[in-house]
C-alpha cells in the first residue's frame, strides 16, 4: 500500500486561494520554466524549471489516485474528468452531481474522508494517495491518515484567504524536518508526519 500525501500550493501567509477561491500568483510556477511537463488534461500546460519538474514528475509518476472534496471539483470543473495528476479522482462529498455518471465516468463520489481514503487506496494499489483540498486536508490529518504533508510556497502575500490548513483539534500536530527543492516561483517542501 502507497503512503497518503498532501500537497497544495500556498502563499508564504498560508493561503491557497483569496476570499473568491482565486488563487491568484500561486500557480505562476506552472508557467514559469523551460521544461514541459507531459500529462492526461491537454487543457493543462505545465512549463516548470529543472528542479520543480523532478518534483512534479515524482508526484504524477507515483500517484494511484487523488482525494478531492466537492468544492475544489466544482471549481475546476471535475478538471473534465482527466487530472493533471494522471490518476482517477475520487472526490469526498454528501452530495454527487446528478450528472456524475455521464459527465464524469471515471471519478468516484464518497460520502466521507474516511471512505474517500479507503476507496483511494483499492484504486491505487501500491500506488501512493494525493489529497488535494484544504478542508479535506484537514479532516484526514486529524483522523491521522496523513503519512506526508507537501507545500509548494510561493512567495506571495495574500493577508486574507482560504487556508492550507486549519485548527489542530488534538493539539499539536508535529512533522520531521522538510526535504526542500528549491524551484523557480515555488520552494517545494515535504514533510513526513511524525507518528
Amino acid at each position: 500500500m502507497g503512503k497518503v500525501f498532501t500537497h497544495m500550493t500556498m502563499s508564504l501567509d498560508g493561503f491557497i486561494a483569496d476570499p473568491k477561491d482565486d488563487p491568484g500568483e500561486l500557480f505562476d510556477w506552472y508557467q514559469a520554466g523551460e521544461v514541459d511537463i507531459e500529462n492526461q488534461n491537454e487543457t493543462v500546460e505545465m512549463r516548470v524549471d529543472d528542479d520543480s519538474a523532478e518534483v512534479l514528475r515524482e508526484w504524477t509518476s507515483n500517484t494511484g489516485a487523488l482525494i478531492a472534496g466537492r468544492r475544489l471539483f466544482d471549481i475546476a470543473d471535475g478538471w473534465g474528468d482527466k487530472h493533471p495528476v494522471n490518476a482517477p479522482v475520487v472526490v469526498v462529498t454528501h452530495q454527487p452531481p446528478a450528472d456524475a455518471a455521464t459527465k464524469w465516468p471515471t471519478t468516484t463520489f464518497v460520502d466521507s474522508v474516511e471512505a474517500g481514503v479507503a476507496k483511494a487506496q483499492e484504486i491505487a494499489g501500491d500506488r501512493h494517495i494525493s489529497i488535494a483540498s484544504a478542508s479535506i486536508i484537514q479532516q484526514a490529518l486529524a483522523l491521522g491518515l496523513v503519512d506526508e504533508v507537501y507545500v509548494s510556497l510561493v512567495p506571495v502575500l495574500f493577508g486574507e484567504g482560504i487556508s492550507y490548513f486549519g485548527k489542530v483539534d488534538q493539539g499539536h500536530l508535529l512533522l520531521e524536518d522538510p526535504e526542500v527543492v528549491r524551484g523557480r516561483r515555488a520552494t517545494h517542501l515535504r514533510y513526513k508526519v511524525s507518528r
